[in-house]
């Protein structure tokens, strides 16, 4: 029997172009078993595909696009989070 699963990719880009270089990531992967280790940022020196534009091109869809960031006078070298995050997904088929 099969059964159809669903995968998350987290990329965050050095930019807001969908061809930008991948600079963090993380994979949540539905079809590892329960209790089993998920691939974590930082697991690796190299990104699964160096822009979203490559895993689009994998099979990957864009689920969530980044908001732009808003830059006020005076901070727009403040520390903050990673602005430009894509969420993806894919269906894999697994045999249960």
């Amino acid at each position: 029997m099969s059964a159809t699963r669903q995968q998350l990719l987290i990329l965050h880009l050095a930019g807001p172009n969908l061809e930008t270089r991948t600079i963090a990531w993380a994979l949540y992967d539905s079809t590892i078993p329960k209790g089993s280790l998920q691939m974590n940022t930082g697991d690796s020196d190299t990104p699964p595909y160096e822009s979203v534009l490559d895993a689009m091109r994998d099979g990957w869809n864009v689920i969530q696009i980044p908001s732009m960031p808003i830059f006020l006078s005076g901070y727009e070298h403040e520390q903050g989070h990673l602005p430009y995050e894509y969420v993806l997904e894919r269906k894999v088929t697994i045999d249960e």
